[in-house]
């Protein structure tokens, strides 16, 4: 069986896997997850996160067990995996993509979003950034439309409570590495088709620049651990093998 890291995405933490971690660990894998640089519970100061800093906290994750994992990255924690996967290659057995960002070397989440097929991302159209160093916030209101479409109203509720504001370095921070070697992974995507976040254009248009061994598709939101949680465990069992 294989061992899982899975790493959030942006105004998460570690709660986001919380439904999958269990069921992954039934199948018999190994499940670590892990609070980003100010997600969740980790009280890291603004100015000390960084996408660098980001990828740093995934390869000590990665460090900790000798067994190369599957590094599974949520929404903006794909560009923190492939940074990641960029730093420590051989920790790596392959990488796993659910509803995220795939930069290239030399390209930033914000850059991502704002090519054509970004149009209605519901997330960046109703970002409020503040502060220096910046923070990002999302109204629970518009997280709701743009994340939690599809899952109970009860469900998005108590995951829009759980949600911090975001440092913005994450986002704006081009990607620093060797394109050849982390190509050189197997890569795996797991597509959202009611995605208000990351629009379904974007996904396909990445995974055309990014060719992916496998990708599968489920018909619903950008919060697919709450909303499809049974499809997606099936998915990433099946990825892992």
């Amino acid at each position: 069986m294989a061992r899982f890291v899975l790493v959030h995405g942006a105004f998460g933490g570690a709660w986001s896997w919380d439904p999958v971690v269990g069921p992954l660990e039934a199948l018999g894998h190994t499940v670590q997850t892990l609070d980003l640089p100010g997600g969740g519970d980790d009280r890291t100061p603004v100015e000390k996160i960084t996408l660098d800093s980001c990828a740093e906290r995934v390869c000590e994750v990665l460090a900790s067990r000798p067994q190369p994992a599957v590094l599974v990255g949520y929404s903006m924690g794909g560009a923190v995996v492939t940074q990641a996967a960029g730093r420590c290659p051989d920790q790596v057995a392959s990488l796993v993509f659910v509803a995220a960002f795939m930069p290239a070397d030399g390209q930033s989440l914000l850059d991502l979003t704002h090519l054509p097929e970004g149009q209605g991302d519901m997330v960046q159209a109703n970002l409020v950034v503040e502060g220096e160093p910046p923070l990002a916030t999302l109204s629970a209101e518009a997280t709701a439309a743009a994340v939690y479409n599809c899952c109970p109203p009860d469900v998005a509720e108590r995951a829009v409570a759980r949600r911090r504001p975001q440092a913005v370095a994450v986002f704006a921070t081009p990607i620093s590495v060797d394109d050849e070697r982390v190509s050189a992974l197997p890569r795996s995507y797991v597509l959202t088709r009611q995605d208000n976040s990351i629009p379904v254009a974007l996904q396909r248009r990445m995974i055309a620049e990014h060719p992916c061994a496998r990708v599968v598709e489920l018909d619903t939101d950008h919060a697919p651990q709450l909303s499809a949680t049974d499809e997606l465990v099936a998915a990433l069992h099946d990825l892992a093998g």
